[in-house]
């Protein structure tokens, strides 16, 4: 049986549990790592303050960071930020095997794709892109993008893994042949978020008082960083329209639109709105179990949204912008959730009414029943057969 490879720009919390997962499972698997960064902690630009986990990123499975001989050294600097000469040469050296490669934006990234299957490995794509945002993408760089992926990237690799219905549509625009398709879905851990639920569930009220929100409070939680590209402002102004005195808005994140949300909360009087600053992945179930509805706002560049799966794993009804790939494959409109079309805020302050005032969710739905698709168990069964050849 081969072995699965998957090559990641450096640790990242919602990727190395599921290599845990996998060898749990009896899929040998490992990791080559381009940066340390998230181990070793740097800063953030888009949170504005250092970024150290505090969940083990290492732990269940066989790992190997190389040297990155960039000459601007980090996965935050573009194409040349990652140059691992040695995951080259490492090529050569080891068995055939399946080798998932998140995306092309690097050079270590491009040139494993570009000799990978001549040395005979597998090579497997797994990327992010919605078909929907790709759409609205127009200009001399889009088509040069498109041509690349057609004629150089895309004919060298050997299965394309697809994270969600948009994604799939993505690279079926591609010609891409359902048989060379397998579903990877974009997942968190599941058992650990729906663990720490269940924990939490004797302490809200302890949680709820420490943080100076009312038992009887209605809670919506957004939770990203406070930047153009998730649309803070939106659900601000959809809050400012609800005026409703029983309702809180937890914004859970930092980043540099933290001015413009303190400047708008003063001049619209807003009471109830709490700013939690960065919060490590540790704590970040106590805010999901206190909410009551969650809200992610974003535009073009939120390809998925893995806080949307997060916060289902705590039963959370989601509101949800268009564009993000979760919105099509997570929200059964009227059951689980609302989607309305991204930057409407009139549309997303109906809904939020629907939600939290009106009673118009049916929960017909549970929310794990949505969720054991989007699972790392689904991952792990549809790439195992790729390791017997």
């Amino acid at each position: 049986m081969k072995e699965i490879i998957f090559l990641n720009s450096h640790p990242i919390q919602y990727f190395a549990p599921l290599y845990k997962f996998m060898n749990d499972d009896g899929v040998v698997t490992k990791a080559w790592y381009c940066s340390d960064e998230s181990i070793r902690g740097a800063l953030d630009k888009q949170f504005g303050v250092d970024v150290k986990w505090d969940i083990p990123l290492l732990n269940g499975y066989q790992y190997q960071f190389f040297k990155n001989y960039s000459w601007k050294p980090s996965q935050g600097t573009g194409f040349f930020g990652l140059i691992n000469l040695g995951i080259i040469k490492q090529l050569f050296k080891i068995q055939k095997s399946v080798i998932v490669v998140h995306g092309w934006n690097y050079f270590t990234h491009f040139m494993v794709i570009m000799l990978g299957k001549l040395l005979g490995h597998t090579i497997c794509l797994r990327c992010e892109m919605p078909q929907n945002q790709e759409l609205l993408k127009t200009g001399w760089k889009q088509k040069l993008k498109n041509w690349g992926l057609k004629t150089i990237i895309f004919p060298r690799i050997s299965n394309f893994l697809y994270i969600g219905t948009q994604n799939k549509y993505f690279y079926k625009s591609f010609g891409i042949k359902e048989n060379k398709l397998i579903f990877c879905p974009y997942s968190v851990d599941n058992t650990r978020f729906r663990k720490e639920c269940k924990e939490l569930m004797p302490e809200l009220s302890n949680i709820r008082k420490r943080l100076g929100i009312p038992l009887e409070a209605k809670v919506i939680l957004y939770s990203g960083k406070y930047m153009e590209k998730k649309r803070p402002m939106d659900l601000l102004n959809a809050f400012k329209n609800l005026n409703s005195d029983k309702t809180w808005l937890v914004m859970l994140g930092e980043g540099e639109l933290r001015s413009n949300i303190e400047d708008f909360i003063q001049e619209n009087k807003l009471k109830n709105v709490l700013l939690t600053g960065f919060v490590n992945q540790s704590k970040v179930s106590e805010f999901y179990a206190i909410s009551n509805l969650f809200v992610m706002c974003s535009e073009i560049g939120e390809t998925w949204g893995l806080s949307v799966n997060e916060a289902m794993n705590f039963g959370l009804p989601v509101i949800l912008s268009d564009l993000p790939g979760s919105a099509t494959d997570l929200i059964i409109e009227g059951d689980n959730g609302f989607v309305f079309k991204t930057g409407n805020i009139d549309q997303l302050s109906d809904a939020l009414k629907n939600v939290l005032i009106n009673n118009k969710l049916t929960h017909q739905t549970k929310p794990e029943d949505i969720l054991n698709e989007y699972s790392y168990s689904t991952i792990s069964t549809n790439l195992k057969r790729l390791t017997i050849a």
